[in-house]
């Protein structure tokens, strides 16, 4: 167990070291980037639930599910955070340089990184319900993880625990709510409020063709 610490305190300082030798500008992204990233996850949540308005039971309940999993990814990581009490490597590391960003107060422990618990959550959430999207939602929790080694907040093992705990835990949320959320789904489509209708999408059945709506002795010429 040493031996990984001791590891994961020599690649924080290869990546701090690094982090200070690149421009300014791209310093100024990675600080952008480690607190902005979430915002765009929040984007890609919305998108999700609009184009699921038009999709089956199952795909909606998976887009409303996304958010809520990746929120018990962060309960689970900050839980977590609770019972270990690591001083962050801005504080800790003898020679380390300072960090780009502030460094968080003392009792502000490091393991596991909420934010890459976040990200690896929603990560894995979107990618569940939104077909192709892990193609860009993965990358974007792995430089998430990366840039908070960079700018000089978190270890290397941090991170990783991080994205590995909330990507799990988004999964099993994802895959244990998803029958029960989907016949919520289904019973708000048949409400008589406008609203929660609009919030639920009216699914297929919005796009189906007038005759399929009919009667089934209607399309048989039945009179």
């Amino acid at each position: 167990m040493n031996t990984l610490l001791d590891l994961s305190d020599r690649l924080y300082l290869d990546v701090a070291d690094f982090a200070h030798s690149t421009p300014h500008w791209f310093q100024w992204l990675a600080e952008v980037w480690t607190e902005a990233g979430l915002l765009l996850f929040g984007v890609l949540f919305l998108a999700g639930w609009w184009r699921a308005r038009e999709g089956a039971s199952r795909m909606m309940a998976l887009a409303l599910l996304a958010p809520l999993a990746t929120a018990f990814g962060y309960v689970v990581s900050e839980s977590l955070k609770s019972l270990v009490d690591e001083e962050r490597p801005c504080r800790a590391v003898i020679g380390a340089p300072a960090s780009l960003v502030a460094c968080p107060p003392h009792g502000d422990w490091s393991f596991p990184s909420n934010h890459s618990a976040i990200a690896g959550a929603a990560a894995i959430a979107l990618a569940l319900s939104w077909r192709g999207i892990g193609r860009l939602t993965v990358p974007m929790a792995i430089l998430m993880a990366f840039s908070r080694v960079f700018v000089g907040v978190h270890y290397p093992h941090d991170v990783t625990v991080g994205l590995l705990l909330g990507g799990l835990v988004a999964f099993l949320v994802m895959k244990a709510a998803v029958r029960p959320v989907g016949a919520l789904v289904e019973t708000a489509r048949s409400s008589r409020s406008a609203a929660v209708v609009w919030c639920a999408g009216r699914g297929p059945r919005a796009h189906a063709p007038a005759y399929a709506q009919e009667p089934q002795r209607a399309r048989h010429g039945a009179y």
